[in-house]
């Protein structure tokens, strides 16, 4: 029998030559069922061709009996959530799509197209919230999906505020695919509040110009939160000052006598127009820094940097360091925050050695 509904189901979707004859499929597959009359299968491609004959409505009745006989029949389940699409049962089809999703998650791509109409339809859009909220093991792929495009970042948000009080509430994870997709859009003041939104009330208290600026253990991998890149040549370790070494909380880097080119920690931050002043606490271990280590503000939108803040060499306990700079307006929207170095080739000669801690680094508006 599996023989036989494989060559049915390859004919049918052979588009190499002439369109399949139809009527032959039909008697073949009706002739199947005198051997098993509760093969869903067959029910299915029966109603295949009956569909491509004009004849819908007689092929729906027989997706409908493929159904009964198995729930999870997939040529049927297709059929059937494209027919509640048409006739705007959406959530039938967002029913529909749960079963089939949790049977056959690799077919989410062929749901994507219909997401937009889903959406965009009351019934439609509370029926996936409430599968998402269940736990429907196809939200990764849904928010994946929506991240792509301007509307369904548009359609990711709602649903992620909408999960915010939640048993299921959004992950990190999907709010960076969104957060991120707005600032590829340059939807910047989007992508901000829906960062704003997504804290807890206790990162809030961590909030300011810089996000968590006395570099508490707390990484989301949100754009708006610190960002820790892989780099060789050097490990950075956040800790509490409870927890911290002799009392020494902050951000700590150790750098471990190695070439270390470009970034290791970053963040978004979206300042105003206007004039700051950026302050850093540290504490340096005998510190050897052949090429420049120093904290960056750039502006995301052109190239060039709006300040730089250098760390020095050497030994030295709780020293502040600090400059001022202009946000100019309107055109830097957004910028980017980053420790660096001035490296531009991994060179053995240009050696990174020792240990910095960051106890603290802030920006403050200065009045005007």
């Amino acid at each position: 029998m599996d023989a036989l509904i494989t060559e049915i189901t390859d004919e049918l979707n052979d588009t190499s030559n002439a369109p399949p004859d139809l009527e032959a499929l039909l008697t073949k597959a009706r002739g199947a069922l005198r051997f098993d009359v509760a093969d869903a299968r067959l029910y299915s491609l029966i109603g295949e061709a009956e569909y491509r004959q004009g004849e819908k409505e007689k092929a729906y009745e027989l997706f409908d009996q493929a159904r009964r006989l198995s729930k999870t029949e997939i040529h049927a389940l297709q059929r059937s959530i494209g027919h509640s699409i048409e006739t705007r049962d959406l959530s039938k089809a967002v029913a529909d799509i749960n079963i089939m999703l949790r049977r056959w998650p690799d077919e989410f791509p062929a749901i994507t197209e219909a997401l937009p109409t889903i959406l965009a339809d009351p019934d439609g859009y509370q029926a996936v919230l409430t599968a998402i909220k269940a736990d429907a093991p196809w939200r990764a792929s849904l928010f994946a999906a929506l991240g792509k495009t301007s509307d369904g970042r548009d359609f990711a948000n709602r649903l992620l505020l909408d999960l915010a009080d939640s048993s299921a509430p959004p992950l990190s994870s999907e709010l960076s695919t969104v957060i991120n997709g707005y600032i590829g859009e340059k939807k910047y003041d989007s992508a901000y509040r829906l960062f704003l939104f997504s804290l807890s009330d206790h990162e809030r208290k961590l909030g300011g110009y810089i996000f968590n600026s006395t570099f508490e253990p707390v990484f989301s991998g949100k754009p708006f939160d610190w960002q820790l890149r892989d780099q060789s040549g050097l490990q950075v370790t956040f800790a509490t000052s409870q927890d911290a070494v002799e009392g020494e909380g902050g951000a700590t880097v150790r750098f471990l006598n190695t070439p270390v080119k470009s970034s290791a920690l970053q963040q978004y931050i979206q300042l105003p127009p206007g004039s700051y002043k950026i302050s850093l606490l540290t504490s340096g271990r005998n510190l050897k820094l052949p090429k420049e280590l120093f904290w960056s503000i750039r502006c995301v939108d052109r190239a060039g940097e709006i300040t730089r803040l250098m760390v020095p060499e050497g030994n030295y306990n709780r020293q502040i360091l600090s400059g001022n700079f202009t946000v100019g307006s309107p055109a830097c929207p957004l910028q980017l925050l980053r420790l660096e170095t001035a490296a531009i080739a991994e060179s053995w000669r240009f050696r990174y050695v020792g240990t910095l801690v960051m106890h603290k680094l802030s920006i403050e508006r200065l009045s005007s």
